[in-house]
């Protein structure tokens, strides 16, 4: 098909019909998507981790709870691997519906698992105290990787699991003691890094790891630093103590180095996208950025404001406001292709190109920034979450300022060939779905954010002397609209967080469009250029605020040509 496809550009090329070129698209094979969502291969992943948790039970230290007894711990840790399947495939169905997630979430407890195996075999051969062997155990290693990857819930479940299935491999006489500890660092583990924006928190969550076990270590008497001793013994439990504290930090701080060092890996394996990540992209540095400040500064400034919009309203519903933020900076990218069509981006005084353009036409450019947006996206390897956005943020809504213009001219026509002026045949055919954006809808709550947020930005600028009762008609107006046309069908938002979202926008809206003070007139201090101090004050700070009001027909009603509602 592929060659097919060339050899039809070729063509048309030669025709003069075609640049030649084609578009990059964002979409997976059709072997991954099988392979992601297969039902036989998830289950296989469930076995292999039930066996692989088994053979390492079954090859614990000789000393352990089952050592007298290998087949009984070898059916205790299958029993466990199996009840932590079913827990995962019951109550994680978010993370359980692909694949790549029940590898990560399985595959990184079963890694876990093997680390503490080893670590244990290591030191049992060590002349050290035994408190040392605990303390330098990476109890904290699966669950914040999964904590900061997947959520803290994903995190509190490794946590417990791979607690339960490890103390099978310690000595008998210390099973409750590596219960206790590898569930509270864990769980320490897990807090510290559900909102993990800096590498720098990774760090502090791992001395956190190492306080909490050190703590731990203490109350259970493995250290005890105010045991009665004899004076000479002094520097010598001191110096245990030293090395017990500098055990405990020690492993947790190379845990969540380790951790800081896997987590790009495992993004680019897996396709995620860590707080971390999401605060690097928001570098307004970046090179399609640049590009748009200096070809589309209208279009950047629109980004911005949208961007300022989205990441308020997604706080107030408790979604991912870094990834509203990065998403509304890039949504727009694709009109970097043709600026000069966007009224944004059209300067007072200049040409407007769709005046020699044809509405169909027209409608065609204005449609297009969304697949330019794409290929541009792919080309510069943008992350996979901000194409998704691209795609979505108009979903298939009407372009309706030029549907309705071309409905008009219709009519006109139609009005000359009943006058006998004109003929039936050269009648334009205006069909709804050229006028549509090729979509998909919003299909998740930030994306459904950020689709509202571009509308409502767009119309704020129409808006005459705003007032809080024009911003929150305005905002009831367009989201009910978009309800109407069903574009918010797919972005799993309740009524309630809709509510929540709308009272966000005109918060933000009303700081936004706030009136100025009118500073008097001093006439003690006019100049010979017939202004005042205080006037070129009020005119110099009025430059700088946009103007509320942009005309994109000259003449007609306020409106933005992307405007979708």
């Amino acid at each position: 098909m592929g060659f097919l496809d060339a050899i039809k550009r070729w063509r048309l090329a030669r025709q003069g019909l075609s640049s030649g070129k084609k578009r990059r698209v964002h979409a997976e094979s059709v072997t991954m998507q099988s392979l992601e969502f297969s039902v036989w291969v998830r289950f296989a992943l469930y076995a292999t981790f039930a066996v692989g948790t088994a053979v390492l039970v079954l090859r614990s230290a000789q000393n352990s709870i089952f050592s007298a007894d290998p087949l009984m711990g070898t059916v205790c840790g299958f029993v466990l691997a199996l009840t932590a399947v079913a827990m995962f495939h019951v109550g994680r169905e978010a993370s359980c519906r692909r694949n790549s997630r029940v590898v990560l979430v399985l595959g990184g407890m079963l890694g876990h698992l093997a680390i503490v195996r080893l670590t244990i075999v290591l030191l049992a051969g060590e002349s050290m105290p035994e408190m040392y062997r605990l303390l330098l155990i990476p109890f904290a290693l699966a669950p914040m990787l999964h904590g900061v990857l997947l959520g803290r819930s994903v995190g509190a479940f490794s946590a417990v699991y791979v607690s339960l299935v490890g103390a099978l491999f310690v000595p008998s006489n210390q099973t409750v003691l590596f219960l206790v500890t590898s569930l509270v660092c864990g769980m320490t583990a897990v807090i510290f890094t559900s909102r993990v924006f800096k590498r720098v928190q990774l760090l502090r969550a791992g001395c956190s790891v190492g306080i909490a076990a050190l703590v731990l270590a203490i109350l259970f008497r493995q250290i005890d630093p105010f045991a009665p001793m004899e004076m000479q013994l002094v520097m010598d439990q001191l110096q245990v103590f030293g090395l017990g504290c500098a055990a405990a930090l020690g492993t947790g701080i190379m845990t969540a180095l380790l951790v800081g060092g896997l987590l790009p890996v495992f993004e680019s394996i897996f396709k995620l996208t860590t707080g971390i990540t999401w605060l690097e992209l928001s570098d307004l540095n970046h090179k399609l950025l640049r590009r748009m400040q200096l070809e589309a500064p209208g279009t950047f400034h629109h980004s911005l404001v949208v961007a300022s919009l989205a990441e308020a309203a997604a706080e107030s519903i408790g979604a991912n406001a870094q990834l509203c933020r990065v998403c509304s900076y890039f949504h727009d990218v694709g009109k970097l292709k043709k600026p000069e069509y966007f009224i944004e981006n059209q300067h007072d005084g200049a040409e407007n190109p769709h005046d020699s353009l044809t509405p169909t036409m027209s409608a065609l450019v204005i449609i297009a920034h969304v697949k330019d947006g794409v290929d541009l996206a792919v080309k510069h390897k943008l992350n996979p979450r901000i194409i998704d956005v691209i795609q979505e943020h108009h979903g298939d809504s009407l372009v309706y300022y030029f549907y309705r213009k071309a409905q008009e001219q219709k009519r006109a026509e139609m009005e000359k060939v009943e006058k006998g002026l004109g003929n039936r045949e050269d009648l334009p055919h205006v069909e709804e779905k050229n006028f549509r954006y090729p979509g998909p809808k919003p299909r998740t709550a930030e994306s459904g954010i950020i689709s509202l947020a571009d509308s409502i930005e767009s119309a704020s600028r129409t808006l005459r002397k705003p007032t809080p009762a024009k911003i929150r008609a305005m905002i009831d107006d367009i989201v009910q609209a978009r309800i109407a046309d069903g574009q918010l069908d797919e972005c799993m938002m309740s009524c309630r967080e809709l509510a929540k979202v709308k009272e966000s926008f005109a918060n933000t809206l009303r700081s936004m469009l706030h009136s100025r003070i009118d500073y008097p007139e001093d006439k003690a201090d006019k100049g010979t250029s017939g202004g005042t101090t205080a006037s070129r004050r009020v005119d110099t700070h009025r430059l700088v605020a946009p103007p509320l009001d942009r005309d994109a027909t000259r003449g007609g009603r306020s409106f933005r040509p992307d405007e979708a509602a």
